[in-house]
């Protein structure tokens, strides 16, 4: 979203001549004079205050043609977590069946308030939420393995079965005791060159990978937890791990074919599009209508378009590559700069064979 508001246009342009930290990924300016955009701590030159505009968003800035600045780098630096957070996360992950209270982050030298408001942005949850839910996916691994229940509630930190029971339904719909024989979705989150995304997988494989800010985000959380009857929570497991590293090497230009596993439910027909799209190779461009064509069924070419804007693993499962008949980019979840973007990305590295 553009930023019109006079005085918090002045506050941003002041925290970029000041180059404070701690507007990093609050707002991006955008350069008139050379088309760029950055974020409040690059060490380029200062423009005139006339001579830019401020955006709240990376795909804002990227909507209205700017280019992310080679020195600062924003689509990959903004997203990054601080220092501060990034100790936290170590603290939870050292100890992941304890909570670790604002009075232990100050004594490790960490602020609450930032990190709350890192989460809050980030996760639309506060650390304190994220660390609940950690617990309770341990606490479901382990009582799903066969521990008792009551042993669980302890070593998770809690001093009451009634509490680690309340909490627990809380978070996973169900009480600890029932409906073991279903699984949960883990959901974590990555940073790419083109922004922040969130990633989710089964113990199946991978079943979303989203830039976060995509307008349909929430109701494909709500229709993948009703397709596999199971819940959404924070956790990272061997899926979502190689699939970092793998999007990574997609992103440097060394990978040209993802091998994670894929748990994507679906209709008949969007499977076998899905699949389709899979065999476009990379760095190469197919249309709707060459789509439905491949399939043996030519006239569905709105029913493949449909499938394809369906499609909740992005760049895994390529959609990117389709462009329209008449060769215009539409029809990307992710926005239509992110699709020119990564189709350029593909055509200069279509060389490169890392499997």
């Amino acid at each position: 979203m553009l930023i019109t508001d006079t005085k918090q246009k002045e506050t941003y342009y002041r925290a970029l001549l000041d180059r404070n930290q701690s507007y990093v990924g609050i707002f991006y300016v955008g350069v008139k004079t050379t088309s760029i955009f950055c974020i409040a701590t690059c060490r380029a030159r200062k423009p005139k205050y006339e001579n830019v505009e401020f955006f709240s968003s990376v795909k804002s800035a990227l909507d209205e043609g700017y280019r992310p600045c080679k020195i600062c780098k924003p689509t990959e630096n903004s997203n990054q977590a601080p220092e501060e957070v990034i100790k936290a996360i170590e603290l939870m992950n050292k100890e992941p069946k304890t909570k670790i209270t604002d009075y232990e982050l100050r004594l490790n030298n960490l602020s609450p308030e930032i990190i709350r408001r890192w989460f809050k942005k980030h996760y639309g949850i506060t650390f304190h939420a994220y660390q609940r839910m950690f617990r309770i996916n341990n606490a479901f691994q382990e009582i799903k393995s066969g521990k008792n229940i009551i042993n669980t509630a302890f070593d998770t930190g809690y001093n009451s079965l009634s509490g680690f029971g309340y909490t627990y339904k809380k978070i996973m719909k169900k009480s600890p005791s029932t409906n073991l024989q279903h699984d949960v979705i883990l959901i974590d989150r990555l940073t790419t060159p083109l922004g922040p995304m969130f990633i989710c997988a089964t113990k199946q494989g991978i079943c979303l990978l989203e830039f976060v800010d995509r307008r349909m985000l929430e109701t494909e959380f709500k229709q993948l937890q009703t397709q596999l009857n199971m819940k959404i929570i924070f956790g990272e497991n061997e899926h979502i791990k190689q699939a970092k590293i793998e999007i990574s090497e997609y992103f440097q230009g060394i990978r040209t074919h993802f091998t994670v596993a894929l748990h994507t439910p679906g209709t008949t027909f969007q499977q076998t599009v899905w699949e389709c799209l899979k065999q476009i190779p990379y760095g190469e461009l197919t249309t709707y209508k060459q789509q439905a064509q491949k399939m043996n069924n030519p006239l569905a070419i709105r029913a493949v378009a449909n499938a394809n804007g369906n499609n909740r693993v992005a760049i895994i499962i390529p959609c990117h590559r389709v462009i329209g008949s008449t060769g215009e980019l539409i029809g990307y979840g992710g926005g239509l700069e992110r699709k020119k973007w990564l189709i350029e990305h593909e055509k200069s590295h279509s060389h490169n064979q890392t499997e």
